[in-house]
């Protein structure tokens, strides 16, 4: 498969944020947000067996794992890779974009899941029968832009009664939402969901790589 990176680091997001973690970091996405921080990953690469992945994330210590992108799910190769590492005594976390199909991953795969809103430019792309197949240990996650982002994300929420599904997790978009003012959205709004930060960018910096 193609690997743009692998690195070891403090995890940022999700509510495994601050722990230590292997970033499998997949190239290629179908989509193209406009917030979006890995860019880089959309070509290139270095091509690695799933052998030769685990052996690097081995040498690390942790034994818990994210795999990432650009796209995770659009190389099929990331199937038996989960697999591997799950065998292996791992906690797995996969972080997809939530517009391919989340249900051929092994159950025991802990999905982060995006769905994208009005800001992304590809609120279009959603998969909604992903919602179907979320479990209790999964995590969906909403990006916000603005206003009419975090709007559109509440009703979805309560529409498809998501935080009994799954946590859901509010982000605010890189330099486009202050945090301060989604905190002030997500208090007023009442709803069952966690606010977080980009945790690694406040660390090291927006755009540094491998971290």
């Amino acid at each position: 498969m193609r690997v743009t990176e692998i690195f070891y680091s403090i995890q940022g997001e999700s509510t495994y944020a601050g722990r230590p973690c292997a970033f499998v970091r997949l190239t290629g996405c179908p989509l193209r947000c406009i917030w979006c921080d890995s860019e880089y990953t959309f070509s290139g690469g270095e091509s690695m067996t799933v052998e030769e992945i685990v052996r690097r994330v081995q040498s690390y210590g942790t034994r818990l794992v994210e795999i990432t992108g650009g796209e995770p799910l659009a190389q099929k190769e990331v199937y038996p890779l989960t697999e591997r590492f799950l065998d292996l005594g791992y906690t797995v976390l996969v972080e997809t974009s939530g517009s391919l199909d989340i249900s051929q991953l092994d159950p025991r795969v802990i999905r982060i899941m995006d769905l994208k809103l009005p800001g992304s430019g590809h609120e279009h792309a959603n998969r909604w029968e992903n919602i179907d197949h979320l479990k209790p240990t999964d995590e969906v996650k909403f990006v916000i832009v603005d206003r009419r982002d975090f709007d559109w994300a509440c009703d979805v929420i309560r529409r498809y009664d998501l935080t009994r599904r799954a946590t859901v997790l509010f982000s605010p978009a890189w330099g486009l939402c202050h945090p301060r003012e989604l905190a002030e959205w997500v208090l007023q709004s009442g709803l069952d969901a966690r606010m977080q930060l980009q945790l690694h960018k406040y660390i090291w910096g927006p755009d540094v790589r491998g971290v």
